[in-house]
């Protein structure tokens, strides 16, 4: 049996926390306006688009929409899609960002 002293398993739990992070959701607004609104509506205001994508609110608000799924799909996207090279974290903030318009 192994026992571990308190600093140890101090310095095992900031190891753990420290690799979850928060997404930033006006950056993923940024990078939404910037990258899917010539296809996609991605904002309230936003009137049209050129694409027949469907709107950021309405993917939001599917009821089996995942963040964590998205995410990943963003870094590997489909062929209508251009690549953007996003990285896992720009990935992540444009998911959170479209998380929060399906509520």
């Amino acid at each position: 049996m192994k026992i571990y002293t308190p600093l140890v398993v101090l310095t095992i739990g900031a190891i753990d926390c420290g690799t979850i992070q928060a997404a930033d959701i006006a950056h993923g607004e940024t990078l939404a306006r910037r990258w899917c609104a010539t296809c996609h509506v991605v904002a309230p205001n936003q009137q049209t688009t050129t694409g027949e994508a469907p709107p950021f609110a309405a993917t939001g608000r599917k009821p089996d929409f995942d963040v964590n799924r998205l995410t990943f799909f963003l870094l590997d996207p489909h062929p209508k899609m251009p690549n953007m090279s996003l990285t896992r974290t720009e990935a992540a903030d444009i998911a959170a960002y479209i998380a929060t318009l399906g509520r």
